[in-house]
């Protein structure tokens, strides 16, 4: 079964950024980006790995529902620490859902002590769009700056493995996603920065361990997205691992009694242990 969370129910949002920041990256407004922490009950013993989650949403709205809330539930409820991220979209543009993206990353690092969180052993999942925001920002990982005034923005966005569900990579490729790119970067973008922001020629040998999942009728993202992907990793050397089922559409998140559950957690579970 699939865990339904109750709106009552639900964690207390975290701000991404420091409500005494007068400029956060990106401007402020009512869309301010947050986190929703779901952690296991047990807080005490070995510290849990933890996953970021960036639903979809065509980079124009965030599916919080069937690709957050109820897969930080799924994670949570098998053991893992979930933070589910309400980045922001349309009309911002890139690289406002990247900076989002990254702080989340830095801030989970930044409070591993506090959610009992083992730092070294964090990962991100994302799904649609917002699988090709988490590429983006696996594929370019950094270290942090050390002389920045925020500590946070002192952190690492460093991940041990990626979780991709029918991600848009490519913005170049017949198969790209034009609603995802034009929300990203206007309907006339550079060339260049849409290349650059494609999947298929991102993808080297700091890009951590990959699980991809997609479906072969799936029309929205067609499944050559995610082969493009996997083939850029395969030449780059990272392990990667990639399904693609016979049905499922677009946009079934972890799919109640759907047989990639088995799968993922199975993978999790050695990437995460490894």
């Amino acid at each position: 079964m699939n865990p339904k969370v109750d709106p009552s129910l639900l964690p207390s949002p975290v701000p991404l950024w420091s409500p005494e920041d007068p400029n956060p990256p990106g401007g402020r407004g009512a869309d301010m980006p947050y986190l929703l922490p779901f952690l296991p009950a047990e807080r005490h013993g070995p510290r849990r790995p933890a996953i970021v989650v960036t639903p979809g949403g065509g980079y124009q709205g965030v599916c919080m529902t069937h690709e957050g809330v109820e897969v930080g539930g799924w994670l949570q409820a098998h053991g893992f620490a979930a933070f589910i991220v309400r980045y922001r979209v349309a009309p911002h543009r890139h690289p406002v859902p990247l900076l989002d993206a990254r702080r989340a990353i830095r801030l989970v690092r930044s409070r591993a002590a506090e959610w009992r969180l083992d730092p070294e052993r964090i990962g991100l999942m994302g799904f649609s769009a917002g699988g090709h925001l988490a590429m983006t920002v696996a594929t370019e990982p950094d270290d942090g700056r050390p002389d920045a005034a925020d500590p946070v923005e002192r952190v690492s966005t460093r991940l041990r493995f990626l979780i991709l569900g029918y991600p848009v990579i490519s913005f170049v490729h017949a198969a790209a996603h034009l609603g995802s790119r034009n929300n990203l970067l206007g309907p006339d973008p550079d060339p260049a920065l849409a290349r650059a922001l494609s999947g298929e020629f991102r993808a080297g040998p700091r890009t951590p361990p990959t699980f991809l999942l997609h479906a072969h009728d799936d029309a929205g993202v067609p499944s050559v997205n995610s082969v493009l992907f996997y083939e850029a990793l395969r030449a780059a050397g990272v392990p990667a691992e990639l399904h693609i089922y016979e049905a499922g559409g677009h946009g079934f998140g972890l799919g109640e009694d759907h047989p990639v559950r088995a799968e993922l957690l199975r993978w999790l579970r050695a990437r995460a242990a490894a």
